[in-house]
């Protein structure tokens, strides 16, 4: 769920959703988090669930041995966690690192089961909002196995450019370090630093700082292997 007025819908939904159940009333808790913060640990996601309404979440796990890194979820405006520890109901090991400052609803998961019934609307994006994260995983997966990290950057790039009236917009990771890009891509920054620097030799991307900029998306879908 990428685009802007999927954003805002679910939004709207969430709130909506909260609004009708009394009980989601009653139990709702809006949190605040600050750039930096580890705000979802294991123990909290077998009891609640997270409605992000605003910020940027990082959502990964370690290799502790090799201090290797790969980034599962990048978790903005009108997303959803834990949606596997809501229907297992077993914690996962994840590691959760603030990106921007972030507003989060918490809700107990007895709470978000019973919007899941009574609400149509909710259910159906529910279960849209699963199939995407279903898809985005085995996205990476097939990355990670067939695909250089080249190819791998591109794609990542082409999964969050939003092209809208003829202008290219890179939405979520626009800002973010190198090193959240390779733990993205399942790389390291100096393997990243290479293929961004090809990427803007070839006139594909501008870098400013952080803020990188897609020049020429046809360009860039053009890179991509089939």
């Amino acid at each position: 769920m990428d685009t802007k007025t999927d954003k805002i819908s679910s939004q709207q939904l969430i709130l909506r959703g909260v609004s009708n159940s009394s009980l989601a009333v009653q139990n709702q808790k809006t949190l605040h988090f600050t750039k930096g913060q580890d705000p979802l640990n294991s123990a909290d996601t077998k009891n609640y669930f997270y409605f992000i309404m605003s910020g940027k979440i990082k959502i990964y796990q370690i290799d502790f041995q090799t201090s290797k890194e790969q980034t599962l979820y990048m978790l903005t405006r009108g997303d959803m966690f834990d949606v596997v520890s809501l229907l297992d109901g077993q914690p996962n090991e994840y590691i959760s690192e603030v990106l921007e400052d972030t507003q989060i609803i918490q809700l107990p998961l007895e709470n978000v089961k019973n919007m899941i019934l009574e609400d149509e609307q909710f259910r159906q994006y529910f279960y849209s909002y699963i199939a995407g994260q279903l898809k985005s995983m085995e996205n990476l997966a097939v990355s990670l196995s067939f695909y250089d990290v080249y190819q791998r950057v591109l794609q990542l790039f082409a999964r969050f450019t939003e092209v809208k009236e003829g202008k290219t917009n890179l939405k979520v990771i626009n800002n973010l370090k190198h090193e959240d890009i390779a733990s993205m891509v399942g790389s390291v920054r100096k393997v990243v630093n290479r293929s961004l620097q090809k990427l803007k030799n070839d006139g594909i991307i501008d870098i400013s700082r952080k803020n990188i900029h897609i020049k020429n998306f046809q360009k860039l879908l053009d890179k991509l292997t089939i």
